[in-house]
């Protein structure tokens, strides 16, 4: 464990302090059911989101606040968030208990579940003043890039889904009507804790995005 430490603190560039923080960071629950990654992933979420957050406001002070809220989707989502894990080689050092994934390319999720870990022991190691540098230091090049990427209903509701439930939604097929030049899809989408809300597409893809724009926005009541 000492030489993963060690490679561990030359990728973020900084000698650490609390090693047992970070031992925890990178251990996935298959490894360790107690002493693992998901509370500090939990706070590293919230702490990634106000840096994030205060800087995009500091960067863009006339942007509206969807503009601003599109932006730090498109900044904290687990795409991003695996981009910026794979930047620190995190698949090389996350600790799996799973001998069958561990021959596999790490997923994603781990991936980004770690970076979101990481995020959260060097908050609690250093204090927020060194996690908000290292944040904006490795996140500055998405900051700065003025190409806003949407995240889309569909991928929202996934993420949301996944860390509150670490279940996908579940979507279901109503029907298909009208001509075949001109069809109408009826498709419905549920969370854990919610009913089925039934939205309508020319596409089923179409209906998908509408149905869980439907249930975001009934959810952010």
């Amino acid at each position: 464990m000492k030489k993963i430490i060690n490679k561990l603190e030359q990728n973020l560039g900084f000698k650490i302090n609390n090693f047992a923080l970070y031992k925890k960071a990178i251990t996935h629950k298959s490894a360790d059911k107690i002493n693992n990654y998901e509370k500090l992933e939990f706070l590293g979420d919230r702490v990634l989101g106000l840096c994030i957050s205060k800087k995009l406001l500091e960067i863009f002070p006339d942007e509206k606040e969807g503009i601003l809220d599109k932006k730090l989707a498109s900044l904290v989502n687990k795409n991003k968030c695996y981009e910026i894990g794979k930047q620190l080689k995190l698949d090389g050092i996350v600790k799996i208990g799973n001998l069958r994934l561990k021959k596999q390319i790490v997923e994603k999720k781990i991936i980004s579940d770690t970076c979101e870990a990481l995020i959260g022991a060097i908050y609690l190691d250093k204090g927020f003043e060194q996690v908000e540098k290292f944040i904006l230091k490795i996140w500055d090049k998405h900051i700065y890039d003025k190409n806003i990427i949407i995240v889309d209903a569909k991928t929202k509701l996934q993420e949301h889904s996944l860390k509150k439930f670490k279940i996908l939604p579940i979507y279901k097929f109503i029907s298909n009507t009208g001509p075949k030049h001109k069809p109408n899809f009826k498709i419905a989408v549920k969370l854990k804790d919610t009913q089925f809300v039934e939205a309508e597409g020319s596409s089923k893809k179409l209906a998908e995005q509408a149905a869980a724009n439907k249930l975001l926005k009934i959810l952010e009541k």
